[in-house]
């Protein structure tokens, strides 16, 4: 398996500020990053110079985004995750600034267009949507061996990504307000047009055709702006899931990554086994995901098993004892047990961020405490 997170960089006010691009100048000279220059070749097709890189641009120039190596174990996450926060910390220190593990921006921001031909060709076709949109999210891919298990797994994760974006929420503020979502990311990502829940594919070749369907509409201008909650990889022979925040603490993203691979696992296996995937809509996966993105873990999620309202931590108990064997297998249920009940305990990253803005009532605190506990561990 491997992760992607997205980062913010600010200042030391809180504000986000544009200096990824001079950020990655720094890293590209250490061996450790694209510019936004090479990024963009890549981007168009062009042959990447240094496929090892590990930081690169994304949409926006207050933005970095990491990438580990393939992982085995859930030790590998820790370690990379420390690493490359901290060597994206070092960059953006570099230029003056830091990088907090926070999906959305407290404090009020102006976001600016990292440059390159395909941002602008995304400035222009979606409008306000691409100016306004600074979020950042969590991408973790677990391997599969083929296009048949890929979809096999999608069509049996759906039901249960809901559960991951509680979890994992982390953006409660936006605009300079508290947007009384415990997700907010996960409700402004939603005005991309391809982005969102999918209903069960069958087949890989009924996946694929979904795919071309897509990018012949003209609207969708590449396979890359596919934005389900999960997806085949174009890039390397994963399932990707996508429904995350970028998560707080090191700790609790790699629980969210236990949790992802583990799912894949259990979905393969009942696939294997012949256990068809669920039949649930996909509208009501859907107002799982707003439901998720609005409580957080405070308060009820829908149940998948039963798509009624329930507690989130029996909703989360279901989720643990559905992916438990998987776990065991692979070594990692006390690991992640114990992480859950140190969610439970201390709170997801939206809780951490709503107490600290009521102990000091400045928006700027919270992204200063944010950034330190970006970089626990």
């Amino acid at each position: 398996m491997g992760v992607e997170e997205e980062l913010l960089v600010v200042a030391e006010s809180g504000t986000p500020v544009p200096l990824g691009p001079e950020a990655l100048e720094a890293a590209a000279r250490r061996g450790e990053g694209e510019t936004v220059e090479e990024h963009d070749r890549i981007e168009e097709g062009e042959d990447d110079p240094d496929p090892g890189a590990h930081l690169v641009p994304e949409l926006k120039e207050q933005q970095i985004e990491l990438g580990t190596r393939v992982c085995r174990d859930l030790d590998e996450v820790t370690a990379e995750l420390i690493w490359w926060r901290s060597r994206a910390d070092a960059a953006a220190a570099s230029v003056g600034a830091r990088v907090a593990a926070l999906a959305t921006s407290p404090v009020p921001v102006q976001p600016v267009a990292t440059p390159g031909r395909r941002y602008a060709r995304m400035a222009e076709a979606f409008g306000l949507t691409a100016e306004e949109v600074l979020t950042c999210g969590c991408h973790v891919h677990v391997s599969v061996a083929d296009d048949e298990e890929g979809v096999a797994v999608l069509d049996r994760i759906r039901v249960w990504l809901p559960v991951l974006t509680a979890l994992t929420s982390n953006s409660p503020f936006w605009g300079g307000r508290d947007s009384g979502y415990a997700s907010f990311r996960s409700q402004v990502w939603n005005r991309w047009p391809s982005a969102g829940p999918t209903g069960r594919f069958g087949t890989p070749e009924a996946y694929h055709r979904l795919i071309s369907d897509f990018t012949a509409t003209g609207t969708v201008l590449d396979e890359g702006m596919v934005y389900f909650d999960a997806r085949l990889s174009a890039s390397w022979p994963t399932v990707e899931v996508r429904v995350a925040d970028v998560v707080l603490r090191v700790s609790d993203a790699v629980v969210h990554a236990g949790l992802v691979r583990a799912l894949v696992e259990t979905a393969a296996r009942d696939w294997r086994a012949g256990v068809p995937a669920p039949d649930v809509p996909t509208e009501l996966v859907r107002v799982a995901a707003w439901r998720a993105g609005r409580s957080g873990l405070d308060d009820v999620l829908v149940d998948p098993r039963s798509g009624r309202s329930a507690p989130a931590g029996e909703v989360l108990d279901a989720l643990l004892g559905h992916v438990r064997p998987a776990l065991a297998d692979a070594g990692d249920l006390e690991r992640v047990e114990d992480g859950l009940a140190e969610i439970r305990r201390r709170g997801t990253g939206a809780r951490l961020q709503r107490a600290a803005f009521a102990r000091s009532g400045d928006l700027g605190a919270v992204v200063r405490e944010a950034v330190a506990a970006s970089h626990v561990g």
